[in-house]
């Protein structure tokens, strides 16, 4: 099956509410390819490997979390920048990313993923009059150990953590914001969490941790966010009946 990249399109925006959340980047059709689209690849970054790949794969399009044109970042197309859409236009190949959209959808986001995975309960973001909210909170099952939360991560990350800071008291309740939202732990523990997940650690983060007596755990920006794109894939496959492949460029970040 093939679907009209306008129809694809349309509808992404739709169902991510692309249109309703301020973002540092454009979401929505980055790059334009194809008219028609077929075989679409996702992938957390839209970097040279995934790109190769996709042309490897005869893709019509690339679906990613992380796209280009970000807030502050250069202008000019040269360099690295350059070689990236250089090699999607010479292979009629579409770009669509979504950032905060794809990060607080609350089914194929990858917080909501991120909880499905850990089989933590998602209560929902911590501000609902803000749909570009990342920070969500929930709860375990059953209350553990700080040390426990960590091994579970890492065996279901299939990642080292990145770092981590044991709590004062078991953990119940839970706040989380997958990527680099270490700068969410003094709301998490202003809201009573036990402990916060993230992907990435700052210097303050760990004396906040400390301080404050909450878990903090530094699980990788990749390895919190491989979830989003691979769900919102299988999505669109089902719905379109589209040939879909998530491809995995792991990073230690």
């Amino acid at each position: 099956m093939t679907i009209k990249r306008s129809e694809l399109h349309h509808y992404l925006n739709s169902y991510l509410n692309s249109g309703a959340i301020k973002d540092y980047c454009p979401n929505g059709l980055q790059v334009e390819g194809s008219e028609s689209i077929g075989k679409v690849i996702t992938g957390v970054t839209a970097c040279q490997a995934l790109i190769d790949r996709a042309v490897d794969e005869q893709a019509d399009a690339i679906l990613v979390h992380h796209g280009y044109f970000w807030k502050g970042e250069p202008e000019p197309i040269t360099g690295m920048k350059k070689a990236r859409i250089k090699q999607l236009l010479k292979h009629d190949i579409n770009l669509f990313a979504y950032h905060l959209p794809l990060d607080v959808h609350p089914e194929v986001g990858n917080n909501a993923q991120l909880a499905k995975l850990m089989g933590w309960q998602m209560e929902g973001p911590v501000d609902a009059n803000d749909p570009a909210c990342p920070l969500v909170m929930g709860a375990l099952k059953e209350s553990m150990t700080g040390q426990l939360l960590a091994k579970e991560l890492e065996q279901k990350l299939q990642r080292p953590l990145t770092c981590w800071v044991e709590p004062i008291r078991p953990i119940q309740k839970l706040a989380w914001c997958t990527g680099g939202g270490q700068g969410f732990i003094d709301r998490a523990a202003a809201l009573g969490a036990d402990a916060f997940i993230t992907g990435e650690v700052s210097e303050p983060t760990i004396h906040s941790a400390r301080e404050q007596g909450i878990g903090f755990y530094a699980a990788g920006h990749h390895a919190t966010e491989r979830y989003g794109a691979k769900a919102l894939g299988e999505h669109i496959a089902q719905k379109f009946s589209l040939d879909v492949q998530f491809i995995d460029i792991d990073s230690p970040a």
